[in-house]
């Protein structure tokens, strides 16, 4: 199936999302709470946004979570998707005044200060909810969106230091304003209130995780745990399947 994109013409198959077609032909839609570790959109954050014409009949669309059922038309950067995309970072800069990130898309996109626009003060989070959405499926859950309105936050149960908590750090890698305070040194992590030891590779000393996050990936994969890099067990499958074609390893 074809569709186009800004003019271009893009293969596509039936139900990829709008967004996955338009970066993989190299055209460049903004979004804060889409990642590559999670395959399904959020559709959180609400800045990739486009303009769709189908069937003559035009319409807004979020491309994260917009799945291509047809042959459609797409404009990335019409006058109504500028005006729209700019309203949307307006109120995320008021919503994460502190962060840098947020900033420097304002000054891309030109956005104008909207001063009847309140800022809450101190805050670098724009709640797209997408730390806990890894911590949930590519951890333990140890995070969640708690309260509501305008107390709505990020936090562990009660805020408290979670018992499940890893300290993989996967919600703070993920976050696209750096809003989740992680602190690491050569022996200990950091993170959500709780502090956890450091393992090292113990053939080249690299750093790879915490003893809590070793063993929740052993149970994962069905392994005994072990304390090596990813480029320490290549190294070693290497040489096991070389010994077994008996093949010389330098």
């Amino acid at each position: 199936m074809i569709i186009r994109i800004d003019g271009k013409e893009c293969a596509c198959e039936k139900g990829e999302f709008l967004l996955a077609i338009a970066r993989r032909n190299g055209i460049t839609i903004p979004t804060l709470c889409q990642h590559d570790s999670i395959e399904e959109g959020m559709g959180a954050c609400r800045l990739c946004i486009v303009e769709i014409t189908d069937r003559g009949r035009k319409s807004v669309v979020v491309s994260c979570v917009y799945p291509v059922t047809g042959e459609i038309e797409v404009e990335t950067n019409s006058e109504k998707i500028q005006r729209e995309r700019a309203m949307i970072l307006s109120l995320l800069s008021k919503r994460a005044p502190e962060s840098p990130e947020i900033a420097r898309m304002c000054r891309y996109y030109k956005v104008p200060d909207i001063d009847r626009f309140l800022s809450v003060d101190g805050e670098k989070c724009v709640m797209c909810g997408l730390c806990a959405k890894v911590c949930g499926s590519l951890s333990v859950g140890a995070i969640s969106t708690v309260n509501r309105g305008i107390t709505k936050a990020i936090s562990t149960p009660y805020g408290d230091p979670s018992s499940v908590c890893i300290g993989c750090g996967a919600c703070a890698k993920v976050c696209p304003t750096n809003a989740i305070e992680i602190k690491e040194d050569p022996d200990t992590r950091t993170i959500w209130g709780r502090t956890f030891e450091l393992v090292r590779c113990e053939r080249c000393g690299e750093v790879i995780g915490t003893p809590e996050q070793i063993a929740e990936a052993a149970k994962r994969s069905g392994n005994e745990p072990e304390c090596l890099c990813d480029n320490c067990r290549k190294e070693r499958m290497a040489r096991v399947m070389a010994g077994t074609y008996g093949i010389e390893v330098v």
